[in-house]
């Protein structure tokens, strides 16, 4: 065989291998167009609205929707699988820190010297549990839902829970881990919302508040911002920033003595599908249907003794997880015993950090990973 016959052979073999690619991907994204569109077919309302709502959360995926409906479909769609208004102000005198009561470690005390029964922290009468048996001052919950699993961190003492921030910002932002280790903190999630182009995460939006300081004001920076944090009491709020300007954010956050605080947004439309407001002053949001799509979840709630609950689901084929919508939020938030929880940055934002490792890993559609990169992420010292 000469050389030609050689090079004739080898360029035969390559152009085949790439008409088999070529063949292979045309046939994958015909089946994914395919299955993408019986999903938005009105003869299957139930699977049309799942897909849609939750597609319309996701950062990069919101245009798949508008390939099989349009603008006046999808903005049915979204009304019929959304939640009515909850702009209730968050009344701080339902909640007593009871952290700050001299009295409180004497009742733990005896509390773990005899158990107690699971059935107000978790529902599962059938064990018990001691509260923070390693006397840390946080304790870890597996949640199980049809469509999610996940991790419920409960935090007894609410002062212990702040903004860590990469400040000045940066292009580029953090791991999770990298915020918690360089705090010298124990715990973290996610937070607020910010730029994710690219997982640079270097910008976070809206107002951002860390010890006291407001690291950033651009309350209309984005439509819809709501801030969620803690004053210096570690008093959960939820503050609708809309229409406020730089100076009134100011007063604000002095007003009310914030001293850590990030956004997210209430927005729902055909280009976002956002919530913050889950329960207020012990009054749950009202659902149409599951009030969103199904996709990872970050949120944070309070008990009426100041504790804290920080929850982070999985979801977007994790484990053959879905993800959790805002109903399920609300069902865990509740049997866990919150007064007012939030809605936080979800999708692939969503992490946990616990003792040197992550509990809950930020996912995508195409990989799971330890943590995208963030500006920001709420610690627990």
């Amino acid at each position: 065989m000469n050389d030609n016959t050689k090079k004739t052979n080898i360029g035969t073999g390559v152009l085949k291998g790439f008409l088999f690619l070529f063949t292979f991907l045309a046939a994958l994204l015909a089946v994914v167009y395919g299955l993408c569109a019986m999903a938005c077919n009105s003869k299957r309302p139930y699977a049309q609205k799942t897909f849609v709502t939750t597609m319309l959360e996701t950062g990069e995926l919101k245009f798949v929707v508008s390939l099989f409906l349009s603008e006046k479909e999808i903005n049915e769609i979204v009304a019929s699988n959304s939640m009515e208004t909850l702009n209730a102000e968050v009344d701080e005198s339902l909640i007593t820190v009871r952290a700050n009561d001299p009295i409180y470690q004497e009742k733990v005390n005896e509390i773990n010297a005899g158990g107690v029964e699971k059935t107000e922290m978790t529902g599962q009468t059938s064990e018990t549990y001691k509260e923070d048996p390693d006397g840390d001052g946080i304790d870890v919950f597996d949640v199980v839902g049809r469509s999610f699993k996940g991790k419920m961190m409960v935090v007894y003492d609410p002062s212990r829970l702040s903004v860590s921030a990469k400040y000045p910002w940066g292009k580029t932002g953090q791991t999770l881990d990298k915020f918690v280790e360089n705090a010298g903190a124990v715990a973290g999630i996610n937070g607020g919302l910010y730029e994710e182009s690219g997982n640079t995460g270097g910008m976070p939006y809206g107002v951002v508040v860390s010890n006291g300081e407001i690291l950033r004001n651009k309350p209309r920076e984005e439509k819809g911002l709501v801030l969620v944090g803690l004053t210096e009491e570690g008093i959960l709020i939820m503050e609708n920033l809309s229409g406020f300007s730089e100076k009134q954010v100011e007063e604000l956050v002095n007003n009310k003595k914030i001293r850590d605080a990030v956004c997210f947004q209430e927005e729902s439309s055909d280009k976002n599908n956002h919530f913050v407001q889950l329960i207020v002053n012990g009054e749950k949001r009202e659902m149409n249907g599951m009030g969103s799509g199904l996709n990872p979840r970050t949120a944070i709630g309070q008990r009426r003794d100041g504790t804290l609950l920080l929850l982070v689901t999985d979801g977007r084929g994790a484990s053959g997880h879905i993800g959790a919508s805002a109903s399920d939020l609300i069902d865990v938030m509740s049997e866990y015993g919150a007064v007012n929880a939030a809605n936080l940055d979800g999708g692939s934002s969503s992490c946990m950090y616990y003792n040197g490792e992550y509990l809950m890993n930020s996912v995508t559609f195409y990989y799971a990973n330890a943590s995208w990169n963030m500006p920001l992420a709420l610690i627990v010292k």
